[in-house]
């Protein structure tokens, strides 16, 4: 990204919250600009992204920082999670076209509200690093808001931490909330081991919707950043970082299958698949550790995923992944930057992986994006967040 282009997004998102202060004191909500000469520099860039014939990417809004993104089931709306201390709402107008970009219950003072999923009913789940809200009636004047998980009950305050503290979450089939919970190690010490496992550090958890029943469903997960359920076996599947240090070339990157309660994936035994991390090589790993359903590029760092469950897709996307790799920063090659899907066999599982959208990342090493997440649109689009560009795209498929 040119550093022009970077320095007038972060004039916009400036100018947004001086402009919208005045309205903000009377109780109307902040909005982010959508300023044409860096909507212009965003649209350029797309240019360079490269989709299967018939696919079109373009600029949906500008989001500051934007992440996890979750679609209200009963209205359509599109609403953006970040890693700061704000969650966004992408007005449609009916036509494909954001009209306004608002502040969510600015009132409520998010603290890194990176995981935002909704019940079918339409409740909003918020999920931050250590605290988790629901909105009931999100989209109304004056949401209802609860506290679900208060601050300082998902995890440990002594292991509150940035580094992996992005939350995400998903409502499963069974009507329970489910959260990936990251450690903010890169190998998690020994010592630390017992005390996380119980905890729930490295893991994913569930609860009932109101916050009671908590329980760990899956352990050994170093820091997931993107879960969906497959709609036709109930299945969860989820994103894993795997550890760096190790090379450029290893450990892959995981896409994981949790088929019941109480599987274990592994970390810290292994860094990423079947490769062993070298504080843990003379350890005994749990019993019945789950591998991957596909080992993902080392390091590209995917994160958001989504089951695509629309009609105007072409049919050999029906059912599959799509995934958003973010990008690699520890490699001395960058590589990523892209949106992958994975096919799947009748039976469930994986069948393999492809690149379905890249050009983010130049031939020289430079980024123009990077995607965080995806997830389809009730007409069948696709939503890609990028938090580099401050933008949220849509890819619709218009035919040959």
């Amino acid at each position: 990204m040119h550093p022009s282009f970077k320095r007038t997004i972060f004039a916009a998102g400036a100018l947004a919250f001086m402009a919208s202060s005045g309205a903000w004191a009377q109780g109307a909500p902040r909005t982010f600009p959508q300023d044409p000469e860096t909507a212009a520099s965003i649209q350029q860039n797309l240019k360079n992204i490269k989709m299967p014939p018939g696919f079109k990417i373009e600029l949906y809004a500008m989001v500051p920082g934007a992440r996890a993104i979750a679609v209200d089931p009963t209205t359509g709306t599109a609403y953006i999670g970040t890693r700061k201390n704000a969650v966004w709402v992408m007005h449609d107008d009916g036509n494909g076209k954001v009209s306004q970009v608002t502040e969510f219950s600015a009132a409520t003072g998010f603290k890194d509200p990176n995981g935002v999923c909704f019940a079918a009913d339409g409740t909003l789940f918020v999920a931050e690093l250590n605290r988790i809200l629901s909105f009931s009636n999100p989209g109304s004047a004056t949401p209802t808001e609860k506290d679900v998980v208060p601050q300082g009950q998902l995890i440990p305050v002594g292991d509150e931490a940035y580094n992996h503290g992005a939350r995400v979450c998903r409502v499963g089939p069974d009507g329970k909330l489910y959260v990936a919970v990251g450690e903010h190690y890169n190998v998690l010490p020994p010592e630390k081991y017992d005390a996380y496992y119980k905890a729930g550090m490295g893991a994913i958890v569930r609860y009932n919707l109101d916050g009671s029943g908590r329980e760990i469903y899956a352990h050994g997960i170093r820091n997931s950043v993107g879960l969906d359920f497959n709609p036709k076996d109930k299945t969860l599947w989820f994103t894993d970082n795997q550890t760096d240090t190790l090379g450029d070339d290893r450990p892959p990157g995981e896409l994981n299958r949790a088929t019941k309660a109480g599987q274990d994936f592994g970390y810290p035994f292994y860094g990423g698949g079947h490769d062993r991390t070298v504080e843990y090589q003379d350890k005994t790993p749990p019993a019945g550790v789950i591998f991957p359903q596909v080992n993902l590029p080392p390091h590209a760092a995917d994160l958001g995923m989504s089951f695509y469950e629309g009609a105007s897709f072409p049919k050999k996307y029906a059912g599959g992944i799509f995934d958003a790799e973010h990008g690699s920063w520890v490699r001395k090659h960058p590589l990523g930057a892209r949106i992958m899907f994975a096919h799947l066999k009748p039976d469930g599982t994986a069948a393999g992986i492809e690149v379905f959208a890249s050009g983010w990342l130049t031939p020289d090493g430079q980024y123009k994006g990077r995607p965080v997440d995806v997830e389809p649109m009730k007409d069948g689009s696709l939503l890609v967040s990028d938090d580099f560009a401050s933008a949220v795209y849509r890819i619709s498929y218009v035919g040959k």
